[in-house]
């Protein structure tokens, strides 16, 4: 897999607050991609995408509660 590191400016976090961080993105060239982005705040967004072509998505506060975001997760149907 090869992944990638890079810094994003801030946005708004799953807290509500802006905030900026790093973003890693792995990718097996297969049809697994992994998605994540770490805010500074301690916030995390999770996106990963399978071989079966279905999506996982999450997000977690700084204080570890998850976050339910406008989004639902797409199972490839």
């Amino acid at each position: 897999m090869t992944g990638t590191k890079t810094h994003f400016d801030p946005e708004t976090a799953p807290c509500g607050k802006k905030s900026g961080g790093e973003r890693l993105v792995d990718d097996d060239g297969y049809g697994l991609v992994i998605r994540d982005q770490f805010f500074d705040c301690g916030c995390r967004r999770i996106r990963h995408e399978y071989h079966d072509g279905s999506i996982h998505l999450s997000a977690i506060r700084h204080d570890g509660k998850r976050v339910k975001d406008a989004f639902q997760a797409d199972h490839g149907s």
